[in-house]
């Protein structure tokens, strides 16, 4: 079977491919913001929209033009692929997948791709990779890179450069080495709990910098912007940063951990978007409890579910497991012992205590082992997943 695989690695550019590199992001970012303008332009004037061939012909006109002759320092793969970047938003909101396209702001997402393998030169022994207009460029080489280039997308975060590398090899089928299944019941209190009894704590690492960031926050808000002092004090992005990557790092040993363990793991089909949506309403309907609302939607999106569920999936599958999700309705108001289904089950957020049976439980534990039995019945019966309950039906049944 065919494998894709990132491999992703700090650069240790010099000062002069730094530049390099900041200008080629900011040309492939204008060259976003221009086709997305003049999309917007040709929609208000009712005219159709120009497709990914129509707009590289623009920006063989815009790099010739002498307007913008700075295009031609940027090597033309990566505007090409600003747009289509910029066509495939277009094809995720038109297919209800996304938003409309916005415009880009410089400094945020900051990256340019190579899609052209043959370009691009790795040399692993060395600890450097080739890139066009950019030279032989160092980086910290903490594993090997496994199969033949495809791609290679540079970006910027946190005020450092980075490399990813996605590459393809031909794997054998992997056949599960364990024949355990699990259920997890994804949470605030405890992040995931296991039907078998165990849990994880929540790292909550946005909660931990909050106070730091607030600070920063303060001290930029009384600096003019893109000034000499306000760049000094510029460390937003990167306690940001520090809050992704302490994140990133959690989910990704914590879904190892479960994917190397279990054949089969069973999780809810949560609509986390619709569950952290705001409940400020407007100013003719103003929301109720807006405040804890508020904090109830930070604390949903400090744990990473979906991110959970997406790296659980690729990872089960390249260990030969598969993931289901479950409907997620009445999952912790259901009793596994007599399969009474009651609201008055759940007593309190942590406590379960059946009223037919009085079989008394850990909440968070009785849903997983209720997500565990519905996944059973999925892969045995193919039972349809329906969509998850949305916010305003039960804003605490996950959690």
């Amino acid at each position: 079977m065919q494998r894709l695989q990132a491999f992703k690695y700090e650069l240790m550019p010099t000062g002069e491919q730094q530049c390099k590199m900041r200008r080629f992001a900011g040309a492939c970012r204008f060259v976003f913001n221009k086709a997305l303008a003049l999309h917007k332009e040709r929609y208000e004037q009712g005219e159709k929209k120009l497709g990914y061939a129509g707009l590289c012909k623009l920006l063989t006109e815009w790099r010739n033009g002498a307007q913008t002759p700075w295009l031609k320092d940027a090597p033309n793969h990566p505007l090409q692929q600003a747009l289509k970047d910029l066509e495939r938003a277009y094809t995720n909101f038109f297919a209800r997948r996304a938003d409309s396209p916005r415009f880009k702001k410089k400094g945020q997402g900051d990256s340019f791709r190579y899609p052209d393998p043959k370009q691009v030169k790795l040399d692993q022994a060395n600890s450097r990779i080739f890139l066009p207009k950019l030279g032989w460029l160092r980086y910290r080489n903490s594993r090997d890179v496994l199969g033949a280039i495809r791609q290679v997308t540079v970006s910027a975060s946190g005020g450092k450069w980075y490399v990813s590398i996605q590459t393809e090899r031909n794997v054998d089928q992997p056949l599960p080495q364990v024949t355990s299944a699990v259920g997890i019941d994804m949470g605030i209190t405890r992040f995931a709990t296991m039907s078998d009894g165990n849990y994880l704590a929540p790292l909550n690492s946005f909660r931990r910098h909050e106070a730091r960031l607030r600070l920063a926050q303060r001290a930029m808000s009384r600096k003019t912007q893109f000034s000499s002092n306000w760049k000094k004090a510029a460390h937003v992005q990167r306690i940001h940063s520090r809050i992704g990557n302490a994140r990133r790092d959690y989910l990704h040993k914590a879904t190892t951990a479960i994917s190397q363990n279990h054949a089969m793991v069973c999780i809810e089909d949560l609509q986390v978007r619709n569950m952290s949506r705001s409940a400020a309403g407007d100013t003719g309907q103003p929301g109720k409890n807006v405040r804890a609302k508020s904090g109830l939607n930070k604390a949903i999106l400090d744990q990473g579910w979906f991110e959970f569920r997406r790296q659980l999936d690729y990872k089960l599958a390249w260990n030969g497991g598969h993931l289901i999700a479950v409907p997620p309705q009445n999952t912790s108001r259901t009793c596994p012992a007599c399969g009474c289904v009651r609201a008055e089950n759940r007593q309190t957020q942590a406590k379960f205590a059946c009223v037919e049976c009085g079989f008394e439980e850990n909440a968070d534990l009785v849903g997983a082992i209720n997500i565990l039995a519905r996944g059973h019945r999925v892969a045995a019966c193919g039972e349809p997943v329906q969509s998850g309950r949305s916010a305003k039906q039960e804003p605490t049944e996950a959690i």
